[in-house]
């Protein structure tokens, strides 16, 4: 993930304040302004900063708590939420849309900072991006959680821009009736989004907080970048990248060359046998020694479908191979039967700029069981081959799996 250093930002008043600062790897890139929640400029924001950083933003946090007190970096114990509640109920929020604006404009006059700027903040933050979005020159907007936007709908009219709120719908902090307040202000405006998680508290992004939902995290995430792309940019193509790291994994079978097509601390899950690995170095063990060497010689690859997000690749495959040796990571344990195997395969890649963060791979494992024969389809609903020739053809027979109960709705009334 990408580092960050601190640097100043001179306010209205002349008086110095500072940031943290992270940029990309090629050196630019669109600006993202994140603003923080009670909780300050702490590890969540940095963490934050260095992941937008590696999709190809420079970004810039900065300490809007200075007022009060510099560096206030705290976690989620509860004598830090006890402490920062007693921060933010001192918080001056007019003051602080005037250090946003001061961060902006230093952002804006950074060499690295080249083209749009979006506003990013959660909580405290993301109600004042969406106030500032209102009044700086900011092509997107993104607000988590953000408290107390119902109280300015006069404010939200104002702003130009795309925006997207994220909102947990078991959020105490915004409950029902303020929500639906906060719908209601925004409904005229087709501009501006409103995503709810169900089940999601107040500060479900944040890993550290007892509310982190990671599925509702890794959702807004995707919602955010998709957003980011379209509204800034960079945008990459995902289609290359994908082909260069399947080409070292199946055709030159080149494990360095895959590790570089991914980030510094990427993972690989195969759903249906949980092989992978995470984190660098257990990934790059699991290639070399389980993986990108161990695929029989005849395996191929059938492509039958591609679909392309902001920041995920879905594949849909045929995989083909004969099993002539040991396939660890979807057959471990399981001698060669020399089998034939044709399954379909999907493949769902998370991106990171233009690096591989993840891939989630699927397929039906009691399918390739039956088709190598160590398990006796006989009264299960399970099928072979037939499931890959089926997806190429859709002409072939349907229903055979439950032959009786199809024959019954034979003639009924449709």
């Amino acid at each position: 993930m990408a580092g960050g250093r601190t640097i100043e930002i001179r306010g209205a008043d002349g008086a110095l304040f500072q940031g943290y600062l992270t940029r990309p790897t090629q050196g630019s890139g669109p600006g993202l302004l994140l603003l923080h929640d009670m909780l300050g400029l702490n590890d969540f924001m940095r963490a934050t900063a260095g992941r937008l950083a590696e999709e190809g933003y420079v970004c810039l946090v900065p300490d809007l708590y200075w007022r009060l007190e510099a560096g206030v970096s705290l976690g989620c114990t509860d004598a830090d939420l006890e402490r920062a509640q007693a921060l933010r109920q001192r918080f001056d929020s007019e003051r602080a849309i005037s250090d946003v604006t001061a961060s902006f404009e230093t952002l804006r006059g950074l060499d690295a900072c080249r083209g749009k700027l979006g506003i990013v903040g959660w909580s405290m933050g993301g109600g004042l991006a969406l106030r500032c979005a209102a009044k700086l020159d900011v092509a997107c907007a993104v607000s988590y959680y953000g408290v107390g936007l119902e109280q300015y709908a006069d404010e939200l009219r104002a702003i130009r821009g795309p925006c997207l709120l994220h909102v947990g719908d078991a959020d105490a902090k915004l409950p029902a009736a303020t929500r639906d307040a906060l719908a209601a202000s925004i409904a005229p405006f087709p501009h501006i989004k409103l995503a709810i998680y169900p089940g999601s508290g107040h500060s479900f992004a944040n890993p550290a907080h007892r509310n982190h939902d990671k599925p509702a995290a890794m959702m807004a995430y995707s919602r955010t970048i998709a957003l980011l792309r379209r509204e800034l940019g960079p945008i990459y193509d995902l289609s290359r990248l994908w082909d260069a790291h399947t080409l070292h994994e199946f055709a030159t079978r080149d494990v360095d060359a895959t590790m570089a097509t991914m980030v510094d601390e990427p993972y690989v899950n195969h759903i249906p046998t949980m092989t992978g690995g995470v984190g660098h170095d257990h990934l790059k063990r699991f290639y070399k020694y389980h993986f990108v060497n161990s695929n029989p010689p005849d395996t191929r690859l059938i492509p039958v479908s591609r679909t392309i997000g902001a920041d995920r690749l879905v594949d849909e495959m045929v995989f083909c191979f004969t099993h002539t040796c040991e396939v660890p990571w979807m057959l471990p344990g399981v001698a060669p039967t020399g089998r034939y195997v044709e399954i379909p395969l999907v493949a769902i890649v998370n991106f990171r700029g233009d690096k591989l963060y993840h891939e989630h791979i699927y397929w039906d494992q009691a399918s390739v069981l039956v088709q190598i024969g160590v398990l006796d389809a006989t009264g299960l609903p399970v099928a072979g081959i037939a499931t890959a020739k089926k997806l190429i053809d859709e002409t072939l027979p349907s229903n055979e799996l439950m032959a009786e109960g199809w024959a019954r709705s034979e003639g009924l009334p449709l």
